[in-house]
């Protein structure tokens, strides 16, 4: 991109003002506004005050003023919004634009007080964009993808989330989403900070984004000496013992698709070693998820140990060859 082309457009667009100085409507009106009000203010003080004093404490005070009366607006209009827009994240962002654009509108009325042209800093932002074009764009991209993240509504803040890696997986909730980055509280009690860019490449599984509750599944393998249903109602019954298990009630609808809320053991396959069982149950809470499953395992283990059902494992058999009085061995056919 051409900086002079791009000065010589933003030249064209400008209005003259009547008294021959050139610069558009709002840009003026901000310049006038604030050169009465310096004029007032040196009306109002001593002779001995400079100018410049005057105009860089007014510039201050606008400063402060915008971000203090920020804070107390995005406080008055914060109920309005959220009933206005349902999700936090959504209503978080148009909260934060506005206390954005107090803030902005603040600093281009302190560069007027404070002398600076108007025209001159829109005239330098866009030179300093052009010629930055490499450098923002990326932060533009990682904008643009906050807003698909807002608006995919792909996870909310509160959500417990789980970021799909090579390392097993990251959980955690989500604390808060801007248009640069989420914010993840991880179950290890540290915060995990991800641009949105990078965030919309990778898996995310939600575990709480319309139903709590949540599948597992547990492998158990049996003997071929028990009985079958014998060790599937143990298995079941050994599930439904812990609090956070559910179980019983009407079938869980998932899509289409309907599954028993009661812990239901399956016979998965007939393995090398045993039978291989499949435990399907439902936990009310994901929060929980490794803990509810450790004490599934030790339900089932002590269920077993009392009904005297064990285990298999592989077994191997070593098998040891005795040379004769030549040497040679001699292997059993």
């Amino acid at each position: 991109m051409d900086p002079v082309g791009v000065l010589t457009s933003v030249r064209r667009f400008q209005l003259a003002t009547p008294d021959g100085n050139r610069t558009n409507g709002t840009n003026g009106s901000i310049e006038q506004g604030s050169q009465e009000v310096v004029e007032t203010a040196n009306r109002l003080l001593p002779k001995w005050v400079p100018e410049w004093w005057v105009r860089a404490v007014l510039a201050v005070l606008v400063l402060a003023f915008a971000w203090y009366g920020g804070k107390l607006l995005v406080r008055l209009i914060g109920r309005r919004v959220a009933r206005r827009f349902r999700r936090p994240s959504v209503s978080q962002a148009v909260l934060r634009s506005i206390r954005v654009a107090v803030m902005f509108l603040a600093v281009l009325t302190a560069a007027a007080l404070v002398g600076v042209g108007l025209d001159d800093i829109l005239l330098s932002v866009t030179v300093l964009t052009a010629a930055a074009g490499v450098v923002i764009a990326p932060i533009l991209g990682s904008i643009i993808s906050g807003l698909f993240v807002l608006s995919d509504q792909s996870y909310e803040i509160g959500d417990m989330i789980e970021i799909v890696d090579t390392d097993g997986g990251t959980r955690g909730f989500v604390e808060e989403i801007t248009f640069q980055y989420t914010k993840i509280f991880t179950l290890d009690n540290t915060f995990l900070v991800i641009p949105n860019g990078t965030i919309r490449e990778r898996d995310v599984i939600n575990y709480s984004a319309e139903d709590l509750r949540t599948r597992l599944t547990l492998d158990v393998l049996v003997p071929y000496e028990c009985d079958l249903d014998e060790a599937r109602s143990l298995i079941e019954r050994a599930a439904r013992e812990d609090d956070i298990v559910i179980g019983g009630g009407p079938d869980i609808r998932i899509g289409s698709a309907r599954y028993p809320a009661a812990p239901t053991c399956y016979i998965d396959e007939y393995a090398d070693n045993g039978v291989s069982l499949r435990l399907r149950y439902w936990v009310k809470e994901p929060y929980k998820l490794t803990a509810v499953r450790s004490r599934v395992q030790k339900n089932i283990w002590e269920a077993f140990e009392a009904a005297d059902i064990g285990f298999p494992y592989p077994h191997r058999q070593v098998v040891f060859d005795e040379p004769d009085d030549d040497g040679i061995t001699e292997r059993p056919r």
